[in-house]
């Protein structure tokens, strides 16, 4: 088990790597909505709160990106009774997330041939495990989606995040399903390999003080 100080939400003082948190969490929010996008113009089937996002946008007419704003913003909303607190990362999730994915959606091709698709649904999630790492990692803030989960297992003592985030996803999914949303092959294989690629990347990409020399100075940190 990780120590504290290695958690990418300790409450440590990062203070001195402030550029760099900044860098790697823009990337990782960029890379973020890029992945997404991979997996839609796969359509082998999304992850949960994306299906309720493309369900979202085909009822409405609005981009997909305009409807990750949108969620982020009213999930962001429902922080407010459960105290929770954001941060600039917490911002930053609603808003370039969803510019990237739209922006990503232009410029890629739509494949027909199968293993073109199969490439960009393993890629989209290989892609969407290492921007979570350098986001989460960043230590700068939860997404307004992580946030809700933590949040309400703060307020209810005993309860189990695993089972918290399952009833989410399964709400969201349901939903999207009800909506139009895509489901398949990807949405299985989004939740049986999301969770080892966090395990893998997310201890990574966290940022972690430099350590000083004997003389007060730091010393390089040999991530950067």
């Amino acid at each position: 088990m990780a120590s504290e100080s290695n958690h990418p939400n300790s409450p440590i003082d990062l203070r001195d790597r402030l550029p760099r948190r900044l860098v790697q969490l823009f990337a990782g929010l960029v890379l973020y909505g890029a992945s997404m996008a991979l997996q839609i113009e796969a359509t082998l089937g999304l992850d949960p709160w994306d299906v309720f996002h493309q369900g979202l946008a085909e009822k409405t007419g609005l981009s997909f990106g305009t409807i990750v704003i949108i969620v982020g913003a009213v999930v962001l909303l429902l922080w407010i009774p459960l105290r929770q607190k954001p941060g600039i990362g917490t911002v930053s999730n609603i808003v370039l997330i969803g510019l990237a994915v739209d922006a990503t959606l232009f410029l890629l091709p739509t494949p027909d041939a199968l293993p073109v698709r199969i490439t960009f649904l393993v890629l989209g999630i290989l892609l969407n495990g290492v921007a979570g790492g350098l986001y989460i990692g960043a230590r700068l803030g939860p997404g307004p989606r992580d946030g809700l989960m933590t949040g309400w297992v703060a307020r209810r003592a005993g309860r189990s995040i695993r089972l918290t985030r399952t009833v989410i996803e399964l709400t969201v999914l349901g939903a999207g399903i009800l909506l139009g949303g895509t489901i398949g092959v990807g949405t299985v294989a989004y939740a049986l390999l999301i969770g080892p690629l966090n395990h893998l990347f997310i201890p990574l990409f966290a940022v972690r003080p430099s350590a000083p020399r004997l003389g007060g100075e730091p010393l390089p940190d040999p991530a950067t």
